[in-house]
């Protein structure tokens, strides 16, 4: 076998491994669950109470959207932290970056906000 067979196997193996992960504890967890089925627990469970009316509610879109501009923004707000934390030892570059980052970022914020994504109703 030459050098670029064993590389195929090494990452083969990775995969199944990766496979093995993600499958070995649902496999594990439907073996070892307790089966008890009855009728109460097929029920729709609601906070405590029992439901009311149909459980296929529709949501605004406007909704996710406004999430999604959360998480987004959130996130972005993570790349500020180390940036921040090391902001003496980075040169004239690393501040030039960061500005041309938060003027794409309030490019956005902008955007969203003339397209009234931000507007709650």
């Amino acid at each position: 076998m030459g050098p670029y067979a064993t590389s195929y196997v090494l990452i083969g193996a990775l995969m199944l491994f990766g496979a093995m992960v993600g499958v070995a504890p649902l496999v594990i967890s439907a073996w070892l669950r307790p089966r008890k089925p009855s009728p109460l627990k097929n029920q729709t469970f609601e906070c405590g109470l029992e439901s009311k009316g149909d459980s296929w509610v529709q949501f605004k879109v406007q909704y996710y959207i406004y999430a999604l501009v959360f998480v987004i923004f959130d996130l972005e707000t993570i790349f500020l932290l180390p940036w921040a934390a090391t902001f003496h030892q980075l040169g004239l570059f690393a501040f030039l970056e960061m500005i041309v980052f938060l003027v794409v970022l309030v490019g956005g914020l902008v955007w969203a906000w003339r397209k009234g994504v931000l507007e709650w109703k």
